[in-house]
């Protein structure tokens, strides 16, 4: 298999972060969220903007891993 392209990794990430941001801000409000017992210092949109960059980097390492994993050792000693 070759080397997939950057985008490849992505931008499958980037929309398992959408749909994960939905399902979970469809069931918690923002303004529940707490941290070390306080609330969060955040607005709504705060919150949500920093919940889908961290979905977004766990999906990202998760799709850059299968990436990783698809190649062959050719291509990954190369």
């Amino acid at each position: 298999m070759p080397r997939a392209p950057w985008m490849a990794v992505v931008w499958p990430a980037f929309l398992a972060a959408g749909v994960l941001e939905i399902v979970v801000f469809a069931f918690i409000d923002p303004h529940d969220l707490h941290w070390n017992d306080a609330a969060l210092p955040l607005s709504r949109q705060g919150i949500y903007t920093v919940a889908f960059f961290v979905f977004w980097g766990v999906a990202l390492a998760s799709s850059a891993l299968t990436a990783l994993l698809a190649m062959s050792a050719a291509d990954i000693n190369n």
